[in-house]
């Protein structure tokens, strides 16, 4: 996505000398995509970003995955992950507890009221949803203040910090690729613009506005990368001589973000619009969804909630955050629930549900779906969280019936 920013300081010539007050050099550093063949941006340091004094293992959250066996859709109870005060005792990163995941995707879920490590993902894009709360982010690029709704979309190998902020616990829910996670491609000209087509444009994203300029010496930095660990990661401290926020500007086209869903215009039509339209974002073998309070199909015989149909090619995962999600009525899923939905199980609306849902004109239901093109697996987390009874709420009786 080519929308050009810059932020703070920066010499009219790149790869020219840039010096600081005092004549020594800044450091220019390269942040890029797909070698140097993508998009990309150059952050001007203080110090020298290649440097470390120390380095020892970080023992990673538990990345534990169990497969969906026997093959069943499952409801997972996120808000039953954290109890009573325990959100204070933990941070948006390391607290983080995983609930699904594969080898291109991992979804997890915390509630924090402690500021995180300094933190870098080396594997890929993180999209992280603020559920509830509000916090900034600091990154090297600059900060971001986000709250609830707010998708913060981080790029590989960015170093930043959450800081959660107000009084109420910060929920957040985290996507995280093997990849990168960009805008669809569809939405996008040939040279990167939003489209008249896409329900989201530039004037909806915030970046950075200016340098945080941060002092502090042997600075510890959390890396999660790829390695010999559970789903091939593993996590190293390294400790940084100068403070990893000591950029003095930067320019380019990639870049930490924040999109609220608010701002996410939905397209609806006569029938019943497929999941394609609620699409926001897309990474490699897997895209994300949303489903936002909208006006619905005003066909006069159209039938609002969606049609029962087979995800042969994906597993869907359905995050209900806010409203009354009309099609899973008498399925036990309310706020804060997960529908997993694999693929090779026809699944849709709840018995009722149709019949319940002619005549309605609007739907007041907020909702963040993942689709992915390979299996699923369970994470500690969804394994403690599921309710057992989901996959017979279609018939009305269970294997012990």
């Amino acid at each position: 996505m080519a929308f050009y920013k810059q932020v703070g300081s920066v010499p009219p010539k790149r790869h020219t000398q840039f010096r600081a007050p005092d004549g020594s050099l800044y450091s220019e550093e390269l942040v890029g995509e797909e070698g140097f063949s993508s998009d990309s941006s150059l952050l001007y340091h203080r110090g020298v970003p290649s440097a470390i004094v120390d380095a020892r293992p970080w023992e990673l959250p538990d990345q534990t995955l169990t497969p969906n066996a026997p093959l069943t859709p499952r409801h997972l109870k996120l808000h039953d992950l954290f109890a009573g005060e325990e959100h204070k005792a933990t941070d948006p990163v390391t607290g983080r507890r995983l609930v699904l995941g594969n080898g291109d995707v991992r979804i997890s879920y915390a509630v924090s009221s402690l500021t995180s490590p300094y933190y870098r993902n080396a594997t890929g894009d993180e999209c992280v949803y603020v559920e509830r709360g509000s916090a900034t982010v600091e990154t090297t690029f600059g900060g971001l203040e986000v709250g609830q709704g707010d998708y913060v979309v981080i790029p590989r190998t960015v170093t930043h910090r959450w800081i959660p902020t107000g009084a109420e616990p910060l929920r957040t829910y985290a996507i995280e690729a093997n990849s990168h996670i960009a805008p669809p491609k569809r939405y996008l000209s040939k040279y990167g613009q939003f489209l008249e087509h896409a329900p989201y444009c530039e004037r909806d994203l915030r970046g950075p506005t200016a340098p945080l300029l941060a002092e502090g010496t042997d600075v510890e930095v959390y890396v999660k990368h790829r390695g010999s660990g559970p789903g091939g990661l593993s996590g190293t401290v390294h400790v940084v001589p100068e403070h990893p926020f000591d950029v003095v500007g930067w320019d380019g086209c990639l870049y930490p973000y924040a999109f609220n869903i608010a701002d996410y215009e939905p397209i609806t039509g006569r029938v019943h619009q497929p999941p394609p339209v609620h699409q926001v974002f897309e990474g490699a073998n897997f895209v994300i969804c949303n489903f936002v309070p909208r006006k619905v199909d005003y066909h006069p015989q159209a039938v609002p909630v969606p049609y029962y149909h087979s995800n042969v090619d994906s597993d869907e995962i359905m995050f209900y955050v806010d409203g009354d999600y009309e099609a899973r009525k008498g399925s036990g899923i309310g706020k804060g629930s997960i529908s997993v939905h694999p693929g090779g199980h026809s699944h849709g609306p709840q018995p009722g549900a149709v019949e319940r849902s002619l005549g309605v004109e609007f739907f007041d239901e907020l909702a963040v779906m993942v689709d992915t093109f390979r299996p699923l697996d369970l994470g500690e987390a969804g394994l403690a969280v599921d309710d057992g009874k989901y996959a017979w709420t279609w018939s009305g009786r269970g294997p012990s019936a």
